[in-house]
C-alpha cells in the first residue's frame, strides 16, 4: 500500500515555501507521490455540482489559490529526488493534446520519470463555458484524447485523425524517459469512469471514500476489464482517505486499493515537519 499526499498545489501550498516542505518532508517521511488539481478558473457563483461534497460546492472559496498543477509539479520536481509526481486530476478535454504530450513528457524528462498524469472529463460546466469548449463533448474528447498522447509519445513522427483532433505527420518531443510511457490515470466517481478506465487507463482514481461504493466501482472496473479481454489486475488503484488510520488503509488494502491519497497533516512548515514524522511512524512504517 502506498500513501500519497492530495491537494498538493491548493490554497496554502501556492506558496513556494509551503511547497517545498511539503514536497521534501514528505519525500523525507517516504509518502509515495503527490497529487495536484486543476481548475483553470472556478466561475463565480456557479450551479454544477461538485462531485465529491455533500454541499455540492468545492470545500474553499471561489477565489483560492490554484496554480497550475503541472508547472507546481514541476516546481516539486525540482526540490525533490525520489517521489512521484501526479495530476489528480487534469481536466483532459480542456486542453489539447499536442500541449498535454510536450508538456507531461518534458515533466517526465525533467523529474527521470516520476510523472503519472491523472486525468478526468470534468464536472464544472461554467468553466467549460468559458474556455469555450461543449461541455456536451467531453467525454468523447477526453477518450481520443488520450489515444493521441499515447501517439505523440510513441518513437517517431504522428499522425492523427479522430473527430476532434487531426493533424499530419509531426514530430513531438521529447518522449517520456518512463518505459511503456506516462502513465495514465482515470479519475472518476461514477460507473462510466470506471469503463473508461477499464478501457484505456493504467490506473483508476474513484475519488470516493465509502467503501461500499468503492467496491461496487471496482466491481465495474472487473466487469469492463472481462468484456474487454484486458486483466484487471494491469490497473492501479487509488483512493482518497483524508485521515486513514492503519486498520482503515487495511480494509481499503484487502478491496485490492494499492494507493491510499490523503491530507496534508498541516499548513505550516513546523506543522508538515511534525505531520509527516507522525504519519511515517504511524502509518508507512507499518504497511
Amino acid at each position: 500500500m502506498k500513501i500519497a499526499f492530495g491537494f498538493a498545489n491548493a490554497g496554502p501550498f501556492a506558496s513556494p515555501s509551503l511547497l517545498t516542505a511539503l514536497a521534501t518532508q514528505a519525500e523525507a517521511a517516504g509518502v509515495e507521490s503527490l497529487w495536484a488539481v486543476e481548475h483553470v478558473v472556478i466561475p463565480v457563483g456557479y450551479r454544477s455540482t461538485y462531485p465529491y461534497d455533500p454541499s455540492g460546492k468545492i470545500p474553499a472559496p471561489e477565489n483560492v489559490p490554484l496554480p497550475d498543477p503541472l508547472i507546481a509539479l514541476a516546481y516539486a520536481a525540482a526540490v525533490t529526488r525520489s517521489i512521484r509526481l501526479a495530476t489528480g486530476i487534469l481536466i483532459l478535454p480542456q486542453r489539447h493534446p499536442l500541449y498535454v504530450a510536450k508538456e507531461a513528457a518534458t515533466l517526465d524528462v525533467l523529474s527521470n520519470g516520476r510523472f503519472i498524469l491523472g486525468i478526468g472529463v470534468g464536472w464544472l460546466a461554467e468553466e467549460f463555458e468559458a474556455l469555450g469548449i461543449p461541455f456536451a463533448e467531453r467525454a468523447g474528447r477526453t477518450a481520443e484524447a488520450v489515444r493521441a498522447l499515447r501517439a505523440l509519445w510513441s518513437e517517431g513522427p504522428c499522425q492523427f485523425e479522430g473527430r476532434y483532433y487531426r493533424w499530419a505527420a509531426v514530430e513531438s518531443n521529447p518522449k517520456p524517459v518512463q518505459e511503456g510511457g506516462i502513465p495514465i490515470v482515470v479519475g472518476g466517481h461514477s460507473e462510466i469512469s470506471a469503463r473508461r478506465a477499464a478501457r484505456y487507463g493504467d490506473g483508476y482514481f474513484p475519488g470516493v471514500a465509502d467503501l461500499d461504493r468503492l467496491r461496487h466501482l471496482l466491481g465495474i472496473v472487473r466487469e469492463e476489464c472481462a468484456r474487454v479481454g484486458r486483466d484487471p489486475r494491469t490497473i492501479e488503484i487509488s483512493a482518497m482517505v483524508y485521515f486513514p488510520d492503519l486498520d482503515t488503509a487495511k480494509r481499503y488494502q484487502e478491496l485490492g486499493v494499492h494507493r491510499l491519497v490523503v491530507m496534508p497533516p498541516a499548513f505550516d512548515v513546523e506543522g508538515l515537519e511534525r505531520g509527516c514524522a507522525d504519519l511515517h511512524e504511524r502509518l508507512i512504517a507499518r504497511l
